[in-house]
């Protein structure tokens, strides 16, 4: 059964065509590559990976350098830091390596510096000491790296970016190098990118920035510290701004673990206490096109004090919603709304009614923030958050794993995610970027299902027939905009197919949340395909009966007949009102299936206690569709 399932997944996989056009500008790395006409195909990606050139990610013990993250996404074996042999069993398609710009390089230009030459300064000393004698030592360093930037307490050498400007310098430009030698359009794709890292007080406001253009051009800026005006995103976009302007590329930058910001990342005023303007909003959505809404650090989706009628929404929640990133602050239940991209999403409807613009527009991805320089979201190849962490650790499901000197929160608390999917018309920086930037994007919690979503005014049951064409033709994909209709409801068109991989489906969701007459935010998830659906009905109280769950523990297994190799359909609107604001956006979920530490229980014959989640249902985030009335 598992086997007809996965041919007919992949058959269907092959069914879409398009008519092709070669680009024609000699300029874009692409150019010589082959361009669909319209998206045809979804290339996968890891836009948040970090390399030993972290600060963190090397005192965290990474000693795998750019190359060999480059070379593990392609798909070829390396030897992991702690000697493990890492293989994809799928190359990716494109990866962004994300380093810190804030001290990047220098907890490994401490541990190797001369002792002498640190005789002078004792906090340095004390930390290439430490450095040098053990892991232990190592991760106290940073775990005191992490509380000294949460508090502001790191010392100049650490914190001022002209005192790193030219090792910085050196760094960057050797990056761009690899990253150069390693960008195969049409094959694979590599990006220049950072992490811009600000946690004031410990709250999580970081940014993965992405350059669309060659290293030639992106190394005419270096890195933009975190450390400059106190972390205030509005001068990363001045900085982004002021890079497209001077060198003609362009950029973008993404949120991520809106979490652990305790309600930072989507306030409903700018970072200094002022009102949000039109300005700010417009330059926001420009910049930010896209948020990244799952990963290692927990899942951003939602939470259950916001949305009490999802059932699904505590996904990746537990350990995560207690305190902020480095548990300097505890998270109070007036802090969920700012920290969750739902609750975001309707926050922007309501912005955009009361200044005239969408600050909070973007589209939804997933990446790894993988701190070993391996892009893995697979349960059964987890490599973990950190070095000290990787496949051959037995104790880490159980042990506390605290990004800071308190404890708190445990090892397996750490998802197993994610992937960023994007619907490209090739396999290039250009095409890639481009697709971001239009949002048509979506998010996976590692699983490479494949999601299509169109929305319209018009659409029929039967063109699910051909839904690409037909969605190019008479709609918009996932990220567009409709507006108006003439009072006519919209009709969304939308497919998804299982990973041959992974698991098969249970069912499609729509979310959807809305500004109602009185201008408050509302939200409704409607279930709109589901598998067995002659045995599993919607109940009075509105929910569908659960999918069953075929987990065996004892051998880390499942059975993929419980679920759907692929789901289509057509759903339109019941409750729409013309004079309201909306988003849709499509939720996918899998059948249950193990967790990691499931599969460390097994390997190391480990008793796992009742509080660790052993089964979930894995999904898939797309990017909305909003609809704006008319005028």
């Amino acid at each position: 059964m598992r086997k007809a399932l996965l041919i007919a997944a992949c058959v269907a996989a092959l069914s879409v065509s398009g008519c092709k056009y070669v680009g024609d500008d000699p300029n874009e790395s692409g150019s010589d590559i082959e361009n669909t006409e319209y998206p045809e195909q979804v290339f996968w990606g890891d836009t948040h990976l970090h390399t030993d050139n972290s600060v963190d990610a090397f005192g965290f013990g990474n000693r795998l350098n750019a190359e060999q993250a480059l070379r593990f996404a392609r798909g070829e074996e390396v030897t992991a830091t702690k000697g493990a042999k890492a293989k994809l069993s799928r190359p990716l398609d494109f990866l962004v390596i994300a380093d810190h710009s804030d001290a990047m390089g220098a907890t490994k230009a401490i541990k190797e510096a001369p002792r002498i030459a640190l005789l002078g300064n004792e906090f340095l000393l004390r930390w290439h000491d430490m450095l040098n004698e053990s892991d232990e030592g190592a991760l106290r360093v940073t775990a005191e790296l992490i509380d000294g930037a949460a508090k502001g307490t790191l010392p100049a050498s650490l914190t001022d970016p002209e005192a790193q400007e030219e090792r910085t310098s050196d760094l960057w430009n050797a990056h761009g190098e690899t990253i150069d030698e390693y960008n195969e359009p049409g094959k694979f794709t590599a990006f220049m990118g950072f992490e811009y890292t600000p946690m004031p007080g410990g709250d999580n406001l970081h940014r993965v920035v992405m350059f669309r253009d060659s290293a030639e051009t992106a190394t005419n800026v270096l890195p933009y510290s975190s450390q400059d005006f106190a972390g205030d995103p509005e001068k990363l976009w001045e900085y982004m701004a002021a890079y497209e302007k001077d060198t003609g590329g362009n950029v973008l930058a993404m949120p991520h673990n809106s979490n652990v910001s305790n309600g930072r990342m989507f306030e409903m005023q700018r970072l200094d206490g002022s009102p949000i303007d039109k300005a700010y909003a417009e330059t926001r959505a420009k910049y930010e096109p896209v948020v990244e809404v799952t990963q290692i650090k927990g899942d951003s989706e939602a939470h259950p004090f916001l949305s009490p009628n999802d059932e699904f929404a505590a996904f990746g929640d537990a350990g995560w919603d207690k305190c902020n990133l480095s548990c300097t602050g505890d998270t109070k239940p007036e802090d969920y709304a700012g920290s969750y991209a739902r609750e975001a999403l309707k926050r922007g409807l309501e912005l955009m009614q009361t200044v005239g613009a969408n600050p909070f527009k973007f589209g939804m991805i997933g990446s790894t923030d993988s701190h070993t320089s391996l892009a893995t979201a697979d349960e059964n190849n987890f490599f973990g958050k950190h070095s000290q962490n990787e496949f051959n650790n037995k104790d880490r499901a159980l042990a506390p794993q605290n990004l800071g000197t308190r404890k708190g929160r445990f090892g397996w608390n750490y998802l197993s995610s994610g992937y960023a999917a994007a619907w490209a018309t090739s396999n290039s920086r250009e095409a890639i970027f481009d697709a971001f930037q239009r949002r048509e994007v979506y998010a996976t919690t590692g699983p490479r299902m494949t999601v299509r979503f169109f929305g319209g005014f018009g659409f029929v049951e039967s063109d699910t027939g051909d839904l690409v064409k037909t969605g190019y033709a008479s709609g918009v994909p996932m990220g567009g905009d409709l507006t108006g209709g003439e009072g006519e409801a919209p009709t969304f068109l939308i497919s998804a197919m299982m990973d041959p991989e992974s698991a098969s489906l249970d069912r499609i969701q729509i979310v959807k949340g809305w500004l109602d007459a009185s201008g408050n935010s509302q939200e409704k998830i409607y279930n709109v395909s589901w598998s067995d659906a002659d045995n599993r009905k919607i109940g009075p109280d509105g929910k569908l009966t659960p999918v069953a769950n075929n987990v065996d523990l004892t051998k880390g297994t499942w059975d993929n007949g419980t679920g759907a190799p692929e789901l289509v359909t057509f759903w339109q609107d019941p409750d729409f009102d013309a004079a309201e604001s909306a988003f849709y956006y499509v939720r996918v979920l899998e059948i249950p299936t193990p967790t990691w530490p499931v599969y460390d229980a097994l390997k190391f014959s480990l008793t796992l206690p009742d509080e660790v989640i052993q089964i979930q249902q894995e999904r898939a985030y797309s990017s909305p569709i909003w609809y704006t009335p008319k005028g």
